[in-house]
């Protein structure tokens, strides 16, 4: 697209370019970009169209620090926040991929939990008001910082017990005729943690190869 859009640029002109793409490839567009003598910045978004139209969300940018001070403030009118990650092209492109990973891992898991919810004909607005009581959303960040610290010896919750209460899960889903998409395979991931002696440990040790 931008190829043929690129007959009607004048010279010099900025391309700012939303999309999500692969963090090599939002490089490789910026080097290719300079060398025709256009300033390429990769600004993707978490915005949906009514973000878009109301002008708020996050937009996330990295690279050359100039090139985007050029453009920033007028950036910074299309969106609630914008997120400078510095100056290392394709970061802005590979944050917003981990932040769709997210995404789509936590909607993944709310669909979970409405097909264990129908095996137990618990209703769903009742998973609804769970939430709006308990909200498990806001322990994300010292979730996190429980796993990056990478202290799994002293457990909140043991491996091997959220290993059975998983067994449970998936057992209820079974007898209730419901299938369960993500639990399954953390289930396997644990057995493998288990299997290496990690069973009296925090159960966030499942995450420990990747620190």
């Amino acid at each position: 697209m931008l190829a043929a859009a690129s007959e009607g640029l004048k010279p010099g002109a900025i391309i700012i370019d939303h999309t999500t793409t692969s963090a090599k490839g939002a490089i490789e567009r910026t080097a290719a970009w300079k060398q025709r003598g256009y300033t390429y910045v990769h600004a993707p978004v978490f915005m949906g169209p009514s973000n878009a139209l109301d002008s708020r969300g996050y937009m996330l940018v990295s690279g050359d620090q100039a090139a985007i001070g050029r453009v920033e403030a007028e950036l910074s009118k299309m969106t609630g926040k914008l997120i400078n990650f510095g100056t290392e092209e394709g970061k802005a492109a590979g944050m917003k991929l981990i932040g769709n990973l997210f995404l789509i891992s936590l909607t993944a898991g709310l669909s979970d939990a409405l097909a264990l919810a129908k095996s137990l004909n618990i209703p769903a607005e009742d998973i609804g008001g769970l939430f709006a009581a308990w909200n498990p959303g806001s322990g994300v960040p010292a979730r996190f910082k429980r796993i990056t610290s990478g202290d799994f010896d002293n457990p909140s919750w043991e491996l091997s017990m959220s290993r059975k209460d998983a067994g449970l899960m998936m057992q209820a889903a079974a007898e209730g005729g419901t299938h369960l998409a993500v639990i399954p395979g953390i289930a396997a991931l644990m057995d493998e943690w288990i299997a290496k002696g990690y069973g009296n440990s925090d159960w966030t040790v499942i995450a420990k190869d990747n620190l």
